[in-house]
C-alpha cells in the first residue's frame, strides 16, 4: 500500500510566507527557505510554495526562490502561482521544482494541462483548485470552482472540472477548500471524497487541519492520497513527526524518517 504524504504549504508574498483565514488577514510568518529546510528535515515528504499574488497581480513567478529551495532540500516540491504558459513551466522545473501547479490559469485555460503533461509529463502536472459551498444551479455537487485567490466565482461545477482536469493530463489535484482554510477546525470532507471518488488521480486535501487527528480522519475518511498543512505547524503548535505518529497509531501508512 502507498504511504499517504504530508505536505508542508508555504504561501508567499514579497518573499516572505504568510497565512491567512479564508484567503484575508494574513501575516507574515518567516523566510520560505529557511522554512523550507527545517521542514525537510523533519520529515516532510513533500513541499509546496504558492506564490499568492502573483495571478492577481498578473505578474511571473519569483523564479530565484524557486533556485533557492532547490538548493536547500532534497525533497520533492511543487511551486505555483504566475503561471502563464508552458514556457513558464519549463522555467519553474529547470529552476529545480519536480511539479508544476496551474489554478486560474488552467480554469481560463484548460489546454494548459494538456500541454504541459505532453511536454513534461502528468507527474509534473498539479491541477490546484479552490472550491467552496455554493447554490449555483450550475454546481451540482454543491461546490463551486472560484479562481484569482477567492475573487472572483466561475460557476463551473468543482468536480466536473477535477474530471475533466484529469481527463486532460493532470497528474496530481489538490483541493484547497475556500470554506475550510485557516479555520484549523479540519478538512472540508465532503468535497475531497467527491473529487477522490470522481478522479484516477492521486488527490490532495488542502485547508483547514488544525490538529493531528485532522489527518487520520481525512484519509480514512475521504480518501485523500496526500494532505497539505501549513498554520498548525508554522506557528510551532505542532510538529511533522506528531501528525506521523498519530497516523501510524491509526494504522496508516507513512514514512517514518526517526
Amino acid at each position: 500500500m502507498l504511504t499517504k504524504r504530508i505536505i508542508p504549504c508555504l504561501d508567499v508574498r514579497n518573499g516572505r510566507v504568510t497565512k491567512g483565514v479564508k484567503f484575508k488577514n494574513n501575516m507574515d510568518l518567516g523566510d520560505p527557505v529557511e522554512m523550507a529546510v527545517s521542514y525537510s528535515d523533519g520529515g516532510a515528504d513533500e513541499l509546496v510554495f504558492y506564490d499568492i499574488t502573483a495571478s492577481a497581480e498578473r505578474r511571473p513567478i519569483d523564479i530565484g526562490m524557486v533556485e533557492a529551495v532547490a538548493r536547500a532540500v532534497r525533497i520533492p516540491f511543487a511551486v505555483g502561482g504566475g503561471i502563464s504558459s508552458v514556457s513558464d513551466m519549463e522555467r519553474v522545473i529547470l529552476a529545480g521544482a519536480e511539479k508544476v501547479s496551474v489554478n486560474s490559469l488552467a480554469v481560463r485555460e484548460p489546454r494548459i494541462i494538456a500541454e504541459g503533461a505532453k511536454a513534461f509529463g502528468s507527474q509534473c502536472v498539479v491541477l490546484g483548485m479552490d472550491p467552496v459551498r455554493s447554490g449555483n444551479p450550475s454546481c451540482p455537487s454543491g461546490y463551486e470552482i472560484t479562481t484569482r485567490g477567492f475573487r472572483e466565482f466561475t460557476g463551473m461545477d468543482a468536480v466536473e472540472w477535477a474530471k475533466r482536469a484529469a481527463d486532460l493530463g493532470a497528474g496530481e489535484i489538490v483541493v484547497n477548500s475556500v470554506d475550510a482554510d485557516g479555520t484549523r477546525a479540519g478538512f472540508e470532507l465532503d468535497i475531497t471524497r467527491l473529487v477522490s471518488e470522481a478522479v484516477g488521480v492521486p488527490v490532495v486535501a488542502s485547508g483547514g487541519a488544525g490538529n493531528p487527528g485532522h489527518f487520520v480522519t481525512v484519509f480514512q475518511q475521504a480518501g485523500a492520497d496526500a494532505a497539505i498543512v501549513a498554520g498548525m505547524i508554522h506557528t510551532g503548535e505542532f510538529a511533522i513527526a506528531e501528525i506521523k505518529h498519530g497516523m501510524a497509531a491509526a494504522g496508516i501508512p507513512v514514512r517514518m524518517t526517526w
